[in-house]
């Protein structure tokens, strides 16, 4: 049997990844002055930066829709003999149910809700193509990728606050005195929901240096199969660096540095970073 995986655009997967796979991505909306721009495809997360500057306004974000995902579906089982679609978290966006009403309509769809963002949700979305590739059918994915839901560590570290604040998500108070304060909120996705964990102070990299260390040095309950060190627009330089502290707290054997898209880009803003694996 041939199964085929598909995911949404918030997934954050690396290009190379999509493309060995094969898989099918279904990119959410960016709404900029009124008009709908595919994530990744018509708009890139410099260009909302840049939106934002010059106007001190925010894009917004639109799902994708019950049409877009059976449309998609009826040309994927064209070619397979089922999809198995693992969907952005219900608990953050109408996405999930969304693809449950056009998996009714289309038939040999299987959904599965991630209940988790960015590179978190990416790794199981990864794993079920794995999967998929290696002849297993959508049930024995499914299960499996249920089975990894809650084993998925999911955070990272804001360098401001202006962006949640602008998109309504704090107040303008608590923005100002943790930006006055030099405060780096740690935001933890727990069953798919966002709270924060922790705040650090000063300077944004020591803050995630600082952070990898708390994450990861001495724990012996990680996954060390693969790591995501994942961004919303940093210098290589950087990145280097974090990649180095990460390793010297954990031997992951799969270290892959890769950079935010839209979704997660415009709801947080520039310099944004997290690191996100399984535990055992």
């Amino acid at each position: 049997m041939k199964v085929k995986i598909t995911a949404d655009s918030t997934c954050d997967l690396p290009q190379e990844f999509i493309d060995r796979y094969g898989i099918r991505i279904f990119p959410l909306y960016i709404v900029r002055d009124g008009e709908a721009l595919r994530d990744g495809i018509d708009i890139t997360p410099d260009d909302l930066y840049a939106y934002t500057q010059a106007t001190g306004k925010l894009c917004g974000t639109a799902a994708s829709t019950v049409a877009d995902y059976a449309d998609g579906w009826r040309e994927c089982l064209e070619e397979c003999d089922a999809v198995v679609h693992v969907a952005f978290s219900s608990e953050l966006s109408v996405t999930c149910a969304n693809a449950r009403l056009a998996a009714e309509e289309v038939g040999s769809v299987y959904v599965v809700d991630s209940l988790n963002l960015s590179t978190g949700y990416g790794q199981l979305v990864l794993d079920a193509a794995i999967m998929a590739s290696g002849g297993a059918g959508p049930q024995e994915i499914v299960a499996e990728i249920e089975s990894l839901v809650p084993k998925m560590d999911v955070s990272f570290v804001l360098n401001t606050l202006d962006y949640l604040r602008r998109g309504g998500r704090c107040t303008a108070v608590q923005a100002l005195g943790a930006n006055l304060l030099g405060i780096k909120p740690c935001i933890e996705v727990h069953d798919g929901k966002m709270g924060v964990a922790k705040k650090y102070r000063g300077k944004i990299e020591a803050a995630y240096h600082q952070y990898i260390r708390d994450r990861l040095q001495g724990r012996d309950d990680i996954d060390l199969r693969r790591v995501f060190i994942t961004d919303s627009g940093l210098p290589d330089d950087v990145r280097r660096r974090l990649r180095q502290t990460v390793l010297e707290c954990q031997p992951f054997a799969e270290v892959y540095n890769n950079r935010a898209g839209c979704t997660i880009s415009g709801h947080c803003g520039p310099w944004c970073m997290g690191v996100l694996y399984y535990h055992k």
